[in-house]
């Protein structure tokens, strides 16, 4: 009996201790995941706060090269829309040359006397004045010509290897075509080889 209770002690005692150490080793199981839980939560978020710094830098490397190459084509577009502008002005006239025109008017009816010959008369009052429209057209065609050269020309004198636009040359040799058009047409009414003044005699 004294035998048996010993056995049944050590008995109760392993199984107390085989309780113990599943105690403690379920204690130590159940902690090992919130550690690795935490560790690879850390991990994911700064994976995620690299990856948007990474996608920041791609976005702001990607903006500065449109934003340098856009800029050069501005200049030049503009001055290809003014130089087809004062082509069309040339030849449609503006108020510039109508002011001029209505002065000279008056200067040659205040110049001329009611007993000069029709002649004079209507080259002081009329001839000039035409004249005058003309030459202002003749200036704006010049400005014309001259922007729409300087705008085809501008590439050559520029950065390499960035072409000018296919518009920015259309709209500047629009402008060119206007000019030319518009000069020859005042040179040849200055010069009364079109619309000349009307006989008198």
């Amino acid at each position: 009996m004294g035998t048996k209770t010993v056995d049944e002690a050590v008995d109760a005692n392993g199984t107390e201790a085989k309780s113990d150490e599943e105690t403690v080793n379920v204690t130590k199981t159940d902690e090992a995941p919130d550690a690795e839980v935490e560790e690879t939560g850390n991990a994911e978020a700064e994976d995620a706060e690299d990856q948007d710094d990474l996608d920041a830098e791609a976005l702001e490397g990607e903006d500065t090269p449109e934003v340098e190459k856009g800029t050069p084509g501005v200049g030049q577009g503009a001055a290809a829309v003014v130089s087809a502008g004062l082509g069309v002005v040339s030849l449609t006239g503006s108020w510039v040359a109508t002011v001029a025109a209505a002065r000279e008017t008056l200067v040659g009816q205040l110049g001329t006397s009611s007993t000069a010959s029709v002649a004079k008369q209507v080259k002081e009052v009329y001839g000039d004045a035409w004249a005058t429209t003309a030459l202002v057209g003749g200036l704006f065609a010049l400005a014309a010509l001259i922007v729409g050269v300087v705008v085809l020309v501008r590439p050559a004198f520029g950065a390499p290897g960035k072409p000018q636009a296919a518009w920015i040359k259309s709209v500047a040799w629009a402008g060119v075509s206007l000019g030319v058009i518009g000069l020859v047409l005042a040179v040849a009414k200055y010069s009364d080889i079109i619309l000349g003044l009307p006989s008198t005699s």
